[in-house]
């Protein structure tokens, strides 16, 4: 297979989709605080609020079992099918969400409304990343699999940023008071429109090569979640250790910044959307030059500089958060996305390393998911919690500081990738000093 022919097909068809995908899941946690009182009214502000970041965090709490099913459907059937499948039951469910009653049409039963649509999402969406990165890691060659590794972190930020955008833009067009009658509505109806780009580019991909010899030699996991279990606990345990850390620091900013901008420190809504639209775009332009940086130097190092970044960046930024000048908010924040743009960047490709193919798409699903119940489901949860009960403006760093140091210990189980090629460049650059040092040498004789 050429590589413009792999640019081409996988790259687009899956980070396109995981973009598309992301779009509808992102949607629920930006709109969380308009929502809160809609759904919740009997509660406080601040009751509103945590009781709909609840429901967001039910999304990852069934996503471990989407990652079971689908994976094992990946693993047995092909990676091509269920990705067609993730793509709309994402799509459908964040549809629904849209046209759902409210507390004031239907009373109590409406959250639970709410409640099961994030459940049915959440359960599709424990296939789809893990099942991008298992299917364009099979399709990329070797010594390029950071690099095009990337394109499904960066898709899926695009994603995050098309949301707060269309969330932004309808803030910017529609007046409060009608924003919380209907038009917090209109974001999640329009993922219609791209779920049916999304399927199109998902229907266009066939499966990877490695599926199909294994297929054909008879080697498919007959029980891959049996087989991941006995087989491959570490690895298991690495990328939960893993996902955990990448998931808590990249929903402080994709979640949590958003209430800690507007609530907290009471930046104007509009402003703050469209810049939660901007960091995370700009961080998914930078995230193949990262993944590149990982063939060459091991993903091993960069996600160590990655969580080292969070763990100093993030104190930094959310003291300037706190500032009241938007210019500082703006600054601090894409400096908070910084290290956002290396961890998502290099983390994706090394969990499809650590299994082989027959049965990566149900470890990296497993893993990727159970460590996202633990980080991702829970940090705008906590994050809220703590400055409510402690009011130390920097709370939520110091926990996202305390989730950085605990992944970086499962970074560093990982076994060290890129070495060969960099000890190799490094060395012939030595051995070129040194000719060139021989021959300055005889020169002045």
């Amino acid at each position: 297979m050429s590589e413009e022919h792999f640019k081409k097909g996988p790259v687009l068809g899956a980070s396109v989709g995981s973009a598309i995908e992301y779009f509808d899941f992102s949607v629920y946690g930006l709109l969380a605080p308009t929502l809160g009182p809609l759904f919740f009214p009997n509660q406080t502000t601040s009751g509103a609020i945590l009781a709909s970041l609840a429901i967001f965090g039910s999304a990852f709490v069934i996503r471990p079992l989407g990652g079971i099913v689908l994976g094992r459907l990946g693993d047995k059937v092909g990676r091509s099918p269920v990705l067609i499948t993730t793509i709309l039951g994402m799509g459908l469910c964040s549809t629904i969400m849209g046209l759902l009653p409210t507390y004031a049409q239907l009373g109590p039963e409406a959250a639970w409304l709410l409640l099961i649509c994030r459940l049915v999402q959440g359960f599709f969406a424990g296939g789809e990343v893990s099942g991008a990165t298992t299917y364009i890691a099979e399709y990329a060659p070797k010594e390029k699999r950071g690099f095009y590794g990337a394109y499904n972190p960066a898709g899926v930020s695009v994603g995050i940023a098309l949301a707060a955008a269309v969330v932004g833009v309808s803030y910017a067009l529609i007046p409060s008071q009608e924003m919380a009658a209907w038009g917090w509505r209109v974001p999640f109806i329009s993922s219609i429109a791209l779920v049916g780009v999304g399927l199109w580019l998902r229907m266009r991909l066939e499966d990877t090569e490695q599926f199909h010899e294994l297929a054909a030699h008879g080697k498919l996991a007959k029980a891959p979640l049996s087989e991941v279990l006995r087989e491959h606990k570490r690895s298991l345990v690495k990328t939960v250790g893993i996902a955990f850390g990448m998931t808590s620091t990249a929903y402080l900013g994709l979640v949590y910044f958003n209430i800690y901008l507007t609530r907290v420190n009471h930046y104007d809504k509009k402003s703050v959307f469209w810049l939660l639209a901007i960091a995370p775009l700009l961080a998914s332009l930078c995230m193949p030059f990262f993944g590149g940086l990982s063939d060459r130097f091991g993903l091993k190092r960069l996600l160590l500089v990655g969580f080292t970044g969070y763990f100093v960046m993030t104190p930094l930024a959310m003291a300037l958060m706190s500032r009241g000048s938007f210019l500082l908010a703006c600054l601090a924040t894409l400096l908070a996305f910084a290290p956002f743009a290396i961890v998502q960047a290099v983390a994706y490709p090394s969990y499809a390393e650590l299994f082989p193919a027959q049965v990566r798409y149900t470890g990296v699903s497993l893993g990727v998911n159970v460590g996202s119940i633990l980080g991702g489901a829970t940090t705008p949860f906590i994050c809220t919690w703590l400055l409510e009960r402690s009011a130390i403006m920097l709370s939520p760093a110091f926990y996202i500081m305390l989730c950085s140091f605990i992944a970086s210990f499962a970074v560093l189980g990982l076994k060290a990738t890129g070495r060969q090629r960099w000890r190799r460049e490094f060395g012939q650059l030595g051995k070129w000093k040194k000719l060139r040092s021989e021959s300055a040498i005889m020169a002045g004789k």
